[in-house]
């Protein structure tokens, strides 16, 4: 748990600060920078994130494809949401955050957060999760059901 706060902590700030970052760059190029900001960091920080964790925090062998893919599922997936959820939330932010160019920087900030709590079990429990082991077949589920109905007829648990 400590190795995943303390790469968590280097995510979220390298995460927040390519936001950052990229939404100081296309502010007065590009209508709603925020948005283009937040779809490019996405993509870099996704890559940064996913090989931090598997390296470092959970240290996961298997299929770094299979790893890769799990993890922009669920990254894709709070991605999603924080894209529905960030021009919501900039609308809300700007009569309560002064000045008003800092309202994208904290709505970032607020979603950025979120992710961090969700992404944890997402990716312990989904995208770097040992897979089962390949010695279940199908005789020792069904010799596994026979000993527990066994067990049961004869009332011993």
């Amino acid at each position: 748990m400590l190795r995943y706060l303390l790469v968590g902590a280097w995510n979220t700030l390298f995460g927040f600060g390519m936001y950052s970052l990229l939404t100081f760059l296309f502010t007065g190029i590009v209508p709603y920078p925020y948005m283009m900001a937040g779809a490019l960091a996405h993509v870099i920080n996704v890559t940064a994130a996913f090989l931090s964790y598997k390296h470092f925090v959970f240290r996961a062998a298997g299929s770094l494809l299979r790893q890769y893919v799990r993890c922009q599922i669920v990254y894709g997936s709070t991605f999603l949401v924080n894209f529905a959820l960030l021009p919501i939330l900039v609308a809300a932010l700007q009569f309560m955050v002064g000045p008003r160019q800092y309202v994208p920087y904290v709505a970032g900030g607020v979603l950025t957060l979120g992710t961090a709590l969700i992404g944890f079990f997402a990716h312990k429990h989904y995208s770097f999760a040992s897979p089962l082991p390949k010695t279940i077949t199908k005789q020792a589920l069904d010799d596994s059901a026979a000993t527990s109905a066994d067990a049961t007829v004869t009332g011993v648990e």
